[in-house]
């Protein structure tokens, strides 16, 4: 979709007439910087990495606006999550209603936007577009400038939630470009747990399997935390193997709030993501644990940003990869520590396995710090499986590929030990487990 066509669906107010009139502004906003933005490519020290060439020549479109999805519920029982009591699907970026299980009362809203109450409109309108940059983001711009449907969470003030949120993301379609967006907004004292799911699932009568198809999920997912609010996120990328699949997760902090996070991407073609925490308040903390598990020629990208705008802020980060086959994973990380924020604690680890010779991991942990009472680490480590480790379970009566699948799978597990959701952590579990031991 090239800058022409995204000005004029912005300005236009016909695939649009359902959703509040302030979006007219943010989506022309998005299409404007859209149009003075070029697409990133590895000349740009950012996406050095990240080679978006093999999509090139793939002319996406935007999926129909219908709301009318061939899916039915049999067919996503398998994609459901037991302890989520609430759920928004959306099928190639369109919300699928018929699909999912809303929730509007005065513990918690989960809608989309062109459903979600008018007496949440100021709270929508204060938050949505306001996180994620689009001055520099070529795809979060052509993202704002596609507003249309929207996954929106808001838990209202000492609100405690403890059964998950469910926000699923389906992608269907060959040559496809969905705009995914979430918006999740926990007021002061509040707490809540959102599961961020994006899958690949054919549709009935599908000409071609999905895992097999080329399309294009663009998605940028903004988390607000008021004072002392608790979100627990975990996000799933599990798409086609022939998929594009470029993120942005932008959260902001305000005082004592706590933001956890876990991200496991297995899924794509070529994925890059990039999670940009801000903490506005003090006393504020985020805990960012990743696992991107890879083979073949799978490239998986994840960039994240953790800026300590004021004093006595906690941050802990532990992302791993496990490349395998021809693979390429990325790791970028950077903790930025502002003049005035002192007595931060931040840490921050990436640790990466290779499981193959072709298979190479780059990795780049950046810590800036500009005030002087701080604690703050970092580091990387890239290798293999320890040879003694695997000699010592080999003496205890495995064979050796035996003993390297368990002990890839331990390094994988503790990332999926931290879900909070336990049917989740079962299945990534075992997906983990089937893919250290060659199962499909």
């Amino acid at each position: 979709m090239n800058a022409d066509t995204v000005l004029t669906r912005a300005l236009s107010g016909t695939a649009q007439a359902s959703i509040p009139s302030w979006t007219g502004a943010l989506r022309a906003r998005g299409a404007a910087r859209f149009a003075l933005l070029a697409r990133p490519t590895t000349r740009d020290e950012e996406w050095r990495f990240t080679d978006l060439s093999p999509f090139a020549q793939t002319a996406f479109v935007a999926a129909p606006g219908s709301k009318t999805s061939p899916l039915t519920l049999a067919d996503i029982a398998g994609l459901t999550v037991d302890e989520a009591q609430t759920r928004l699907v959306f099928v190639d970026g369109i919300y699928a209603p018929a699909l999912s299980i809303r929730q509007d009362d005065d513990h918690l809203v989960v809608a989309d936007l062109q459903t979600a109450p008018a007496r949440h409109a100021h709270t929508i309108e204060a938050h949505l577009g306001r996180h994620a940059s689009i001055d520099t983001a070529y795809f979060a711009a052509q993202n704002t400038a596609s507003i249309e449907n929207a996954a929106v969470v808001i838990v209202p003030r000492d609100s405690a939630i403890t059964a998950p949120v469910h926000l699923l993301f389906i992608g269907t379609q060959k040559d496809v470009l969905g705009f995914p967006r979430a918006l999740i907004v926990a007021e002061p004292g509040s707490s809540v747990t959102v599961l961020e799911d994006y899958v690949v699932l054919n549709p009935p009568g599908g000409q071609e399997e999905a895992h097999l198809a080329t399309y294009f999920t663009n998605t940028v997912t903004e988390i607000a935390l008021a004072d002392s609010a608790r979100v627990n996120h975990i996000r799933l990328q599990r798409e086609g193997n022939r998929a594009l699949h470029v993120g942005l997760c932008a959260v902001s902090l305000a005082r004592a709030s706590e933001y956890t996070s876990v991200s496991v991407a297995f899924g794509a073609r070529i994925s890059r993501v990039n999670v940009e925490v801000v903490h506005h308040g003090e006393r504020a903390a985020c805990t960012l644990d990743g696992l991107a598990m890879i083979d073949g020629r799978q490239l998986a990208d994840t960039h994240t940003f953790v800026d300590h705008a004021k004093p006595h802020g906690i941050s802990r980060q532990l992302h791993k990869c496990i490349a395998g086959g021809s693979a390429h994973a990325v790791f970028n990380g950077k903790v930025m520590v502002r003049p005035d924020a002192q007595k931060i604690d931040a840490r921050q680890s990436n640790r990466n396995l290779l499981l193959s010779g072709k298979a190479h991991i780059d990795t780049k942990p950046q810590l800036e710090i500009f005030a002087s009472d701080v604690k703050c680490t970092h580091g990387a480590t890239v290798g293999q499986l320890d040879h003694d480790e695997v000699f010592y379970l080999q003496s205890r009566g495995l064979d050796e590929v035996a003993a390297r699948n368990l002990l890839t799978y331990a390094f994988g597990a503790e990332i999926v030990d931290r879900i909070p959701i336990d049917s989740v952590k079962r299945q990534l579990a075992q997906k983990v487990l089937d893919q250290t031991t060659g199962a499909s």
